[in-house]
């Protein structure tokens, strides 16, 4: 019999706040992290009208963590850091335990920090390379966000940092899921972070999938699934969820949240910069198949639907045809942008407390659904409904796929 993974706690930052409470409340009152950012108008070749959803942090919530700690962390870091405190003090996990062995840390991050690396880059170019921190190239490693948080906590368990761009921190649970179904750790911490820089809309950019649309108000620019699409806005953020055995949550006396029941990912093997219908749709097949689930029973689905328009039209098509309009569908992109290598995290924990408050968010800036998206049973108005069954997708460039699905408990 396959052993039983569940949630235990998430802690969350966020450009809609810093806990998964506050950023569920403000995403159902229809606020939006979407903003200009006028100071990095020279950065973006001179584009009067840069839009990003950042997080905004307190001076003395960045100095509570101890300066032996975050000198070695860019702000991708720094997020997960305070999620991670934030996440230990509501699983009450003592430092016994962290130091036992049998705790765990798996946590991603796109390009480690990206404000860092082009800080390292511009060192180079100024002559002044050794000018820099000795703590420059902790920052920038793909596994910063992971390093960071086990040393912080002291944390001498597994340590794993999947990097699959958008996919990677929907993947750490999985893959934090997968370790404990092994049986090779009693508990991990679990989820990702990613930070938003001129050099990550620049990129985005260059892909044509930045969205940029003049006839929009900042907080409108990202739409999923919407006719009038065109391109994403780039958010920030970390998550980091207690992935555990129920075996080992009722041992030390803790209230499971959700159940991890299936998971599965995938990569198309054809196309790094397009997403692809086919292999989406057998992702998410792979996932209920762990789950020992028929598409029917699933009661919502979590798009990964960045707002782009052949990332949108290629995964509705995916719902569509495994689950048709019998199932409600929505995307959070729509007021916290697209979050990167933080997004599965940071959704999945919003999920939590879609369970909790019985109630399914909505697809936000959502007008007129594209032709290629129809057919969805695309939501526009929170549903008064308490879901029980909710698979997750995440889709990543490169080809890669991932899908999560989870329980209410």
């Amino acid at each position: 019999m396959k052993q039983r993974v569940v949630i235990t706690g998430a802690g969350v930052t966020s450009a809609l706040g810093f806990s998964r409470q506050e950023l569920f409340q403000a995403l159902l009152a229809g606020r939006s992290a979407v903003k200009l950012r006028p100071d990095w108008t020279e950065q973006m070749q001179g584009n009067p009208r840069v839009v990003a959803a950042s997080v905004e942090l307190p001076e003395e919530q960045i100095k509570s963590i101890k300066r032996h700690y975050r000198r070695s962390m860019g702000p991708s870091s720094l997020f997960a850091a305070l999620a991670a405190r934030q996440l230990i003090a509501e699983t009450g996990l003592t430092q016994e335990e962290l130091s036992s062995g049998r705790i765990g840390c798996i946590a991603s991050s796109t390009l480690g920090s990206p404000t860092e690396t082009y800080a390292a880059a511009m060192a180079i170019v100024n002559n002044s390379f050794y000018d820099q921190s000795a703590c420059q190239f902790f920052k920038i490693v793909s596994h910063s966000t992971a390093f960071n948080v086990a040393n912080m906590l002291g944390i001498n368990g597994v340590q794993l940092s999947p990097c699959s761009a958008c996919a990677s921190s929907l993947q750490s649970i999985g893959l934090a899921y997968e370790q404990l179904l092994l049986g090779r750790q009693d508990l991990i911490l679990a989820g990702g972070s990613d930070e938003v820089a001129p050099i990550v809309l620049e990129s985005f950019r260059l892909l044509h999938a930045l969205g940029e649309e003049p006839g929009f108000a900042p907080e409108e620019i990202s739409r999923p699934f919407d006719a009038k699409r065109c391109g994403l806005v780039c958010g920030e953020g970390a998550a980091l969820l207690a992935v555990e055995t129920l075996e080992h949550t009722i041992a030390r006396g803790a209230k499971p949240l959700a159940e991890i029941i299936g998971y599965a990912t995938s990569c198309t093997g054809a196309q790094i910069s397009q997403s692809d219908s086919a292999s989406i749709v057998r992702c998410m097949k792979l996932a209920l198949e762990d789950a020992g689930l028929a598409p029917q029973e699933v009661d919502y689905v979590s798009a990964h639907a960045t707002s782009t328009v052949a990332g949108d039209r290629e995964e509705a098509t995916a719902i569509r045809e495994l689950f048709g309009d019998a199932v409600p569908v929505s995307s959070l992109k729509g007021q916290l942008g697209h979050t990167l290598g933080a997004s599965g995290a940071l959704e999945t924990a919003v999920l939590l407390e879609m369970f909790s408050q019985g109630l399914i968010l909505p697809n936000t800036n959502l007008t007129a659904p594209s032709e290629e998206c129809a057919g969805l049973n695309l939501i526009r108005k929170p549903l008064e409904r308490s879901p029980n069954i909710i698979l997750k997708n995440c889709i990543a460039f490169g080809g890669v796929n991932a899908t999560l699905i989870i329980k209410k408990i």
